[in-house]
């Protein structure tokens, strides 16, 4: 699995004894400035010099020929700056040498929400059950800058239904075999967020949270990707096989990922999803586009979303 990646940091306020106020992950400490050195008191006036006297008609020339040096220099120094100007600048930033996006997305600053006092996260010895003691609602990634956020998804009270989950798979046997797996595992609750980019991208992400990471791991695992096809079909893809091209590089560390993509040839849109397990979370990202759907956004979105859970 491989990705091209330079994706915003996540600040981990995990293991914080009390509850905090979050921090910005890109928190930058400014240098001292420097010292202001005193000014100067002023010099008293040179007494004039005396008149030059008369130049030989030589050293005129020698005298021209100086002034044209020092001139070429200048130009030569001026040159050098505005090149130097430029080997500075950023490649976007001069015309004529801009380069088009990667197609990653503009998410706002990311960070994860404070503890409860004394809790610990969900990859602490101390959490055997790995539970995430911070608000679900609250570790649900946010939509990127221009999105159109799906407000349907927000749920009552931010908590999504069981019965909305269920609507993103295909068949109705699906469905309801699901369904009852959910409730027979003690699924406790849901929360998601979905969007629309401007390229026409439908982003859903869904965070169901269970008892223990016992549970989410045998969900995962042995019951919805332990074949590929998965176990259950996501709406719009028929045909699908792993995503081979996730970069290895773009995974965090702690949290089991497993990515499909939907194979040609598929009707009007492409669909992309992943399973995530970490802890007693059991997430699920789903991705699709009319032509195509994008790796690059989608590798994205899965890599910003499990290192808020992890």
């Amino acid at each position: 699995m491989t990705e091209p990646q330079q994706l915003t940091g996540v600040e981990d306020a995990r293991e914080a004894p009390e509850a905090a106020e979050p921090q910005d992950v890109t928190d930058v400490t400014a240098p001292p400035a420097a010292p202001i050195a005193p000014v100067p008191a002023p010099e008293p006036a040179p007494e004039p010099a005396p008149a030059p006297a008369p130049v030989p008609k030589d050293r005129r020339v020698l005298r021209a020929v100086l002034r044209w040096t020092a001139a070429v220099v200048v130009f030569a120094a001026v040159g050098t700056g505005a090149a130097y100007g430029i080997v500075g600048m950023e490649r976007t930033d001069v015309p004529g040498l801009a380069t088009e996006s990667d197609g990653r997305w503009a998410y706002p600053t990311l960070v994860k929400p404070p503890l409860p006092s004394g809790s610990p996260g969900p990859f602490a010895e101390t959490n055997p059950a790995g539970t995430h003691h911070a608000d679900l609602r609250a570790l649900l990634l946010p939509a990127p800058e221009g999105a159109t956020e799906n407000k349907a998804l927000r749920g009552s009270d931010g908590w999504l239904t069981t019965e909305d989950y269920l609507a993103e798979f295909e068949q109705k046997e699906d469905r309801e075999e699901l369904g009852q797996k959910l409730l027979d595992h003690g699924l406790r609750h849901i929360a998601a967020r979905g969007w629309t980019t401007q390229d026409g991208t439908r982003t859903r992400v869904y965070l169901l949270q269970f008892n223990t990471a016992a549970v989410v791991d045998k969900l995962i695992a042995t019951e919805a990707v332990a074949f590929v096809p998965p176990t259950h079909q996501v709406r719009g893809a028929a045909e699908v096989e792993y995503d081979e091209a996730f970069p290895e590089r773009a995974t965090v560390s702690g949290v089991e990922q497993t990515s499909y993509a939907e194979i040609k040839p598929y009707g009007p849109e492409q669909v992309r999803f992943a399973h995530i397990a970490v802890g007693d979370v059991y997430a699920v990202i789903v991705q699709s586009r009319k032509g195509a759907a994008l790796a690059v956004p989608f590798q994205q979105t899965v890599t910003l979303q499990s290192q808020l859970l992890g």
